[in-house]
């Protein structure tokens, strides 16, 4: 019902501990499953390019994240709610990462904000969004100023519908900053 729309999100909490049931159920019955799906997901600890991964209790309205980072909103609405948010260095990023593991970025939830740092003008970190099958709730890049965004960038926001903001706070004053409640 939740998945057709017929009902209200019963909230990422609550869709966790389904998930972690099922999880032991499959581990009590010899992790056939587990095993099943090894190889897609792996360990995310793995993934040097991302430099972490936080989920949220509750939602985040995206006007409230872009306040705690300064940020300015280059495209989107910022009336929609985040479920976290996951900091990459864009260059390992795009160096390192291979395709398949570009969807271990989402966590939990791909309702999240995709910070992407070390970025120069944010037209690779939009590529590798737009040719991607999943699409963050919001993208931010950091270090940059607005009007240093490459026209392309902006473009593949406002095709993909992405909320597309930047900041210039450091990646500890990030992490510092969306920490708080």
């Amino acid at each position: 019902d939740y998945e057709s729309g017929r009902r209200k999100s019963p909230g990422i909490m609550i869709v966790s501990k389904i998930i972690d049931a099922l999880l032991r159920l499959d581990e009590s019955r010899g992790c056939n499953v587990m095993r099943a799906y090894e190889n897609m997901w792996g360990d995310i600890l793995g993934l040097d390019s991302i430099c972490s991964v936080c989920e949220y209790q509750e939602p985040l309205p995206l006007n409230d994240i872009a306040r705690k980072l300064d940020a300015a909103v280059i495209y989107g609405r910022t009336d929609i709610t985040i479920w976290g948010y996951t900091l990459i260095d864009s260059l390992k990023a795009i160096v390192e990462m291979l395709p398949d593991q570009f969807q271990k970025i989402y966590g939990r939830s791909t309702a999240r904000a995709l910070i992407f740092t070390g970025v120069r003008s944010g037209r690779s970190s939009m590529v590798a969004v737009r040719v991607s099958n999943l699409k963050p709730g919001a993208v931010v890049l950091q270090g940059m100023d607005p009007v240093d965004v490459d026209p392309i960038a902006v473009k593949i926001a406002k095709v993909e519908n992405i909320p597309l903001l930047t900041t210039h706070f450091s990646v500890d004053e990030i992490t510092s900053a969306l920490s708080k409640g």
